[in-house]
């Protein structure tokens, strides 16, 4: 199998060939074809030396129908004319077997304008060589190790990953779909008398290396080695309830795990904290909180794409709105169900995967206060920057870590702090908002969202300034 991207004429024969399969579809079924190649190249570094180089995809045809009030899903690894059609009888035998067992039958999508024509998020025509690439993971793993003899250890890792779609469904989808998602992290080990702090800082986007370099790449293995160091012999910060001012890339990991995911409308029917709050109160009237296809505000989101895998062309889905919750996200089904229009949040991982609901790009929308005024008019409290795997549930009750923290006092900020974590309600967090920077940026574009299946997503958001719980020594 070759890992090039198949060139657009190849896709356009497949959308031929998937309209000449959907010919043998029952006229009463709903049937989806879905090609998908996805290739990832990957180069990391670690201690002066390459420690890893490959590439590898995978590509083949996802079939959905839907009969019997329910839907069916089967996958071939063949794009042929015998091997769709196998692929769509086992799908729609895999349906009628199941939809006795179905508690709920599933509604038929009503007819909406779906996407037809060849559209690309990026230019994935771009290449960059081998040797690029490994000399951007090896000076990147060095710069991190130059920067202080405190640095014991450091690597760096690259990927790349090319997505090439076809989607053909028999109420009208008829397109191909390009992607291109580069990545970059660079990590760094400090140790000093005993002490051993690990930091990290990684970028990823939607596009070329012009847009996930805004910066220059050297700045990420700086501030992953300085922040390392820095932090051995840093204060830890006071411990309890405190006002923050949260960066982009916190305020993402709050939208994305403690919101995001309780407005997936599965969840919500699953009995989220989020059901049954439409037209409620859950955020101070100064905060908005979108979820879309393409990147405002800055280009490049990480989890940007025009069309989703039931072949709906992406639109912003409003969750919250001047503080009201006032819209979940949806697939095509939970659409219908909900009775409104579906804004394209149902993606599939690979071919063998069927479509589920899913973020794309998370945000709260900017607001009209300025960064230097938010900390000088701060009495007491901190500046958490760089997120931190943490956690979240149902509830919407989280646990984050931050990466770096500064003492806000008096209006000024105070020398850097450990890494802290961070705690509270979502909502109840989001009421307490009292001031949201113009300033934006997306901030967690690399790595993946899980929910059975892997996605790449997206989250930020302006400067956030609003109550919670930290960890720390207590005052």
């Amino acid at each position: 199998m070759t890992h090039a991207s198949p060139p657009l004429l190849a896709l356009q024969q497949l959308r031929a060939l998937f309209k000449d399969a959907l010919q043998h579809a029952g006229s009463d079924e709903l049937v989806e074809l879905r090609y998908h190649k996805k290739t990832l190249r990957s180069v990391s570094a670690r201690e002066g030396r390459v420690e890893r180089s490959l590439s590898r995809g995978r590509e083949g045809v996802g079939v959905r129908v839907l009969a019997a009030g329910t839907w069916g899903f089967a996958s071939t690894s063949e794009a042929s004319p015998s091997a769709l059609r196998r692929a769509i009888e086992a799908a729609r035998a895999n349906a009628i077997a199941s939809a006795p067992y179905r508690k709920e039958l599933a509604l038929r999508p009503p007819p909406i304008a779906l996407a037809v024509g060849d559209y690309a998020e990026a230019d994935v025509d771009e290449e960059h060589e081998l040797d690029e690439r490994v000399a951007l993971v090896v000076g990147l793993e060095a710069a991190a190790r130059r920067h202080s003899a405190r640095v014991r250890t450091a690597s760096s890792v690259y990927n790349e990953l090319r997505s090439d779609k076809v989607i053909v469904t028999s109420d009208g989808a008829d397109c191909s779909v390009r992607l291109w998602r580069p990545e970059l992290k660079v990590s760094a080990v400090a140790e000093h008398e005993g002490q051993r702090v690990s930091q990290a800082e990684s970028i990823g986007a939607t596009g070329g290396w012009a847009t996930l370099f805004r910066e220059r790449a050297e700045v990420l293995a700086e501030r992953a080695a300085a922040t390392a160091v820095d932090q051995l012999e840093a204060a830890v910060p006071e411990g309890g309830r405190a006002t923050v001012i949260l960066s982009p890339a916190l305020v993402g990991l709050l939208v994305h795990e403690a919101v995001g995911h309780t407005v997936e409308a599965d969840f919500v029917q699953s009995g989220s904290v989020a059901a049954g709050k439409l037209g409620q109160r859950v955020a101070d009237a100064r905060v908005t909180l979108r979820d879309v296809g393409h990147s405002p505000h800055v280009a490049g989101a990480g989890g940007a794409e025009p069309v989703d895998d039931e072949g709906v062309l992406t639109q912003p889905a409003t969750v919250i709105e001047d503080g009201i919750l006032v819209g979940y996200l949806h697939n095509r089904e939970s659409a219908a169900r909900f009775g409104v229009a579906p804004a394209g949040n149902a993606r599939a991982w690979e071919y063998a995967d069927p479509p589920i609901i899913r973020m794309r790009n998370t945000m709260i929308e900017p607001g009209d206060s300025d960064l230097d005024e938010m900390i000088a008019s701060t009495a007491d409290g901190y500046l958490l920057e760089g997120a931190r795997n943490g956690q979240a549930d149902a509830t919407g009750e989280f646990m984050f870590g931050a990466a770096r923290a500064r003492r806000i006092q008096g209006g000024k900020l105070g020398p850097l702090l450990r890494g802290t974590t961070v705690t509270g309600l979502a909502f109840d967090v989001l009421q307490t908002v009292d001031a949201i920077s113009r300033e934006f940026a997306w901030d967690l574009g690399s790595g993946h969202c899980g929910k059975g299946q892997p996605a790449k997503v997206d989250a930020g958001g302006p400067w956030l300034r609003c109550t919670l719980t930290i960890a720390g020594e207590q005052r």
